[in-house]
């Protein structure tokens, strides 16, 4: 069996399809990448085969010029956004779906992906496509090569629910007050000029690997399939304190990658994180880089800084973590079975993909906590959470209760059956 994945143009994107795609790869079946120009390094170090589709993107300041205006002082907003499944409350989901074919369009997808994609797809003919949720150039790689079309998601399903707020189920041209749809008007003439029409499979695909927990949101009327999330951070060196006990109660603190490598986005304040540790009785393992610390004032005694490290490994001698919700911190701790305190970081609508979803989760689960968004994150505040979460019994046995459901849920190894039937029946 051929499988082509199709990644976003994000080092994290990419780190999160790799077990799949070893799954599939270690069951014998052929694997490749399709990506833009800039991440065949990536791939390439993490031993798989990348084809370039679509000229470079410079993502840094692609990403940075579209970036919404932060807009005036916001911290006399509540700390908590509305619930995932509440998010009408902030935002109309229509102005959502104008904002996700917008990002979609320009960010990720440049004019030349489309003939490069339907080539690879004509010429390799994989029979199974898995595409990044955001990457609809997997959608017509698909469609060309007669293949099974699968999303995989970094995150929680919102254009799923987006769509069936706007249109219901089954998606439509336009919506009851006569607006039309901005991923059909986008799209559509994209897929007729390959010969091939719109339809809601273009946007949500056949089946959908889903690695979030089953007790973060999702929509409803969706085909799932449920795969355990493995942490996987690209190459990298262990050094022996990463797994040795340490001699006190050891913490971390991320913001994730993506947004750190691009420069986008509103993160929490990394004074007022130092701020929230110094003079705790913990050690404190930080993971920013020089740039992100020159505004830093002082660095506390107890906190260590590195630029990276494997959190399937320093996770192991961790008694709590505080991070954005992202996709790989997430299952790093899930497997790790330790308490998670969220700040979901800002851009754009970003938050309502993953981080609210995990943190509202969490919190229901007695495994963590939503602390506060990064614009409304105060020292004092995360310094109460880390407290509570460093001596609460119960929140420490409720994150071991979600470690073991945790490893219950099939692997990407028990997965790749699933689409090999699938392959089987489209043969």
């Amino acid at each position: 069996m051929r499988v082509l994945f199709v990644t976003a143009p994000f080092k994290s994107h990419l780190y999160v399809m790799a077990p799949m795609a070893s799954a599939f790869r270690t069951a014998g079946h052929d694997v490749r990448f399709a990506a833009a120009p800039d991440l065949l390094d990536a791939i390439g170090a993490i031993g798989f085969t990348g084809v370039s589709v679509s000229a470079a993107i410079p993502m840094d300041v692609m990403m940075s010029a579209a970036e919404p205006d932060r807009g005036p002082d916001r911290t006399h907003l509540p700390v908590h956004r509305p619930r995932q499944t509440d998010y009408r409350k902030e935002k109309d989901p229509f102005e959502e779906l104008k904002l996700t074919a917008y990002g979609c369009s320009t960010l990720y997808h440049h004019e030349t992906i489309w003939d490069d994609i339907a080539e690879l797809a004509r010429d390799w003919r994989p029979d199974l496509v898995v595409r990044d949720p955001f990457m609809f150039a997997g959608a017509l790689a698909a469609r060309v090569a007669g293949a099974v079309d699968a999303r995989m998601l970094w995150g929680t399903d919102t254009l799923a629910q987006i769509r069936a707020d706007c249109f219901g189920e089954g998606g439509g041209p336009h919506r009851a007050d006569g607006q039309a749809d901005p991923m059909r008007d986008w799209l559509g003439p994209v897929f007729e000029r390959y010969g091939h029409g719109f339809d809601e499979g273009v946007l949500l695909g056949e089946r959908t690997i889903i690695g979030w927990p089953t007790w973060t949101w999702r929509p409803s009327d969706v085909d799932y399939v449920q795969t355990r999330p493995i942490p996987f951070h690209g190459p990298h060196r262990t050094e022996p304190w990463m797994y040795e006990k340490p001699e006190r109660t050891r913490i971390c603190i991320t913001q994730g990658i993506s947004h750190r490598d691009y420069d986008f986005g509103l993160t929490a304040s990394i004074e007022t994180l130092f701020e929230a540790v110094a003079g705790l009785d913990v050690e404190v393992i930080a993971t920013f880089d020089t740039k992100q610390l020159a505004a830093v004032s002082s660095i506390p005694d107890n906190v260590r800084v590195c630029d990276f490290v494997p959190f399937n490994v320093v996770l192991s001698t961790c008694s709590a973590i505080v991070h954005h919700g992202g996709y790989g911190t997430m299952a790093a701790s899930l497997e790790r079975g330790i308490p998670q305190l969220v700040v979901p970081n800002i851009y754009w609508n970003e938050k309502w993909w993953a981080s609210i979803a995990l943190a509202n989760g969490l919190q229901e689960e007695g495994a963590g906590t939503y602390v506060a968004d990064a614009d409304q994150l105060t020292s004092g505040l995360l310094r109460d959470h880390i407290v509570r979460a460093l001596t609460d019994p119960g929140m420490t046995r409720n994150a071991a209760r979600l470690r073991e459901d945790h490893l219950r849920t099939p692997s990407p190894n028990d997965t790749v059956s699933v689409f090999e039937q699938l392959v089987a029946r489209r043969a």
